[in-house]
């Protein structure tokens, strides 16, 4: 069974998808011998607490706690239920993060391994959002972004740069268009992005992030 057609399920069986590609991650991380390396190559802090193993990992401005042996993933100081696809990203960028240093270059979607093939699907349910909402009023993006700790880039005509992992930026770009040419949008990545998520898993972040900025334009309006 190939793993990563799990990290995307399709459609029809979106439900059941998401809770075996969670099952699947949660295996594998029960199943790493070396919970240190892990967390050494994610950026993650690993350490004992009242005799329990606990993992803190930070995703999008927020700290989430991964106990161990049973793998149970809280936010931080919280109740709050994480949804699925969150629990799915912390532990897929866990156990598959590599440790390499950021590369500080940029690249587009179009540039990731099969990025050609899903960039049509990616720009409709990442980039697509973005310009749609944010186009007559991009300024506003910044002050969308700074919830989850996004701060401004030097990039088109206004971009945030948002740290979805410790060693994972990710930048949302926005042009305002002009009479010859319509608003439009892109989304950039370091270079080593695929050294830390695999192109699934970077459409579902990059999803996630793109609809939480709307979010917070229509919650501020």
């Amino acid at each position: 069974m190939n793993n990563s057609l799990l990290s995307v399920p399709g459609q029809k069986n979106y439900e059941y998808g998401f809770k075996l590609a969670h099952e699947i991650a949660r295996q594998k991380l029960a199943e790493t011998g070396d919970i240190e390396r892990l967390c050494r190559n994610s950026g993650a802090e690993y350490k004992i607490i009242d005799t329990q193993p606990i993992i803190t990992l930070d995703y999008l401005n927020q700290s989430y706690r991964i106990s161990l042996p049973d793998i149970d993933i809280s936010l931080t100081g919280s109740d709050e239920e994480v949804p699925l696809k969150d629990k799915i990203l912390l532990l897929h960028y866990l156990t598959q993060a590599k440790g390499k240093p950021l590369a500080n270059k940029s690249i587009a979607y179009k540039e990731l391994p099969d990025g050609v093939g899903y960039f049509r699907t990616f720009h409709k349910r990442a980039i697509k959002p973005l310009v749609d909402n944010f186009s007559g009023q991009p300024e506003k993006l910044i002050e969308a972004a700074r919830e989850i700790g996004g701060i401004k880039a030097a990039v088109g005509d206004v971009a945030v740069t948002i740290n979805a992992f410790k060693k994972v930026p990710i930048t949302f770009v926005l042009w305002k268009g002009d009479d010859e040419f319509p608003p439009d949008g892109n989304i950039l990545f370091d270079a080593t992005i695929s050294d830390h998520l695999t192109i699934e898993d970077v459409n579902v972040l990059s999803e996630r992030i793109a609809w939480k900025l709307v979010r917070a334009l229509k919650e501020g309006s």
